[in-house]
C-alpha cells in the first residue's frame, strides 16, 4: 500500500507552504497545526508530536510518511521516536535533531514583532526576493505574534540528538547548500546517526527548500516514498 504524505510546517508558517507539494503528491495532506489560523496552540514539540498522532488516527491513514518543514521536521522526528502506529517514514527538510534559535531572535519577538519578523524572513532562502521575503512575514503575521513565538520557543528547546539511535524508520533528510538557519552539517548528523539515514543537499536553495527549489526537493520526496 503507498503511503499517504503529511507535510508538517515550519514556525510563523501554515500549511500553504507546502502548496507545490500538496499539487504534486496526489492524496497528501498539509494541516495547519494548532494555533496556526486554527483553534487551539502548542507550546513544545512533544504537544504537536500528539496532535498529528491524532491526526492520522482521525484520518484513518494506515500508512504515512510525515515530511516536517524546520520546526514541523522536529515533530516528525518526535512522532518516530514515539513510534506512532502506521507511521513508514519521515523526512525533514531544513531541520534537524537540534534547533536552537538565537536568543536575539526570542527576543525581538517579543519586543518588535515586525521588525524581527522580517529579518528572520530575510535568512529563509537563498535569494531573499522582495517577494519571498514579504510571503513569509505576511504568514507571520497572519500566525500572529504569541504562537510564532511559541514556535521558535518550542523549536530552540527541542534536542533529540541523544535519542537518535531510537528512530528504526527509513530516514530522508533534505537540505538547501545554502541553509542559514539549519546548516548541511544538521542533516549529515541525522544521516550518521540514524540507521540507514539518508542526507541530500539541493544546490542554489535555503531554508524553505519544498518553497524555493520544489522540482527537486519534489523528486526526492517521490523517491524516497516509492522506495518504501
Amino acid at each position: 500500500m503507498k503511503p499517504a504524505l503529511v507535510f508538517l510546517h515550519g514556525s510563523g508558517f501554515t500549511g500553504n507552504a507546502f502548496r507545490a507539494q500538496v499539487d504534486a503528491f496526489s492524496g497528501s495532506h498539509a494541516p495547519n497545526l494548532p494555533g496556526h489560523c486554527v483553534p487551539g496552540s502548542c507550546a513544545s514539540v512533544a504537544e504537536f508530536a500528539a496532535f498529528v498522532e491524532a491526526y492520522v488516527r482521525e484520518w484513518r491513514l494506515p500508512r504515512v510518511v510525515l515530511a516536517g518543514s524546520s520546526l514541523g521536521g522536529a515533530i516528525a522526528l518526535e512522532c518516530a521516536l514515539r513510534d506512532i502506529p502506521g507511521l513508514a517514514g519521515i523526512v525533514l527538510l531544513g531541520s534537524g535533531a537540534r534547533l536552537r534559535v538565537a536568543p536575539a531572535f526570542l527576543d525581538g519577538l517579543r519586543d518588535d514583532f515586525e521588525a524581527t519578523a522580517r529579518t528572520i524572513a530575510s535568512y529563509l532562502y537563498a535569494e531573499p526576493t522582495p517577494e519571498r521575503v514579504e510571503d513569509a512575514v505576511a504568514s507571520m503575521r497572519l500566525v500572529g505574534q504569541e504562537q510564532t513565538l511559541r514556535d521558535f520557543i518550542a523549536c530552540n528547546a527541542f534536542d533529540a540528538v541523544d535519542r537518535l539511535a531510537g528512530v528504526r524508520l527509513p530516514l530522508l533528510t533534505i537540505t538547501g547548500a545554502a541553509d542559514r538557519m539549519t546548516p548541511p552539517k544538521f542533516a549529515q548528523l541525522l544521516a550518521d546517526r540514524v540507521e540507514g539515514g539518508q542526507a541530500r543537499i539541493v544546490p542554489e536553495a535555503g531554508h524553505l527548500v519544498m518553497i524555493e527549489r520544489p522540482e527537486p526537493t519534489n523528486e526526492l520526496i517521490r523517491d524516497f516514498v516509492h522506495a518504501l
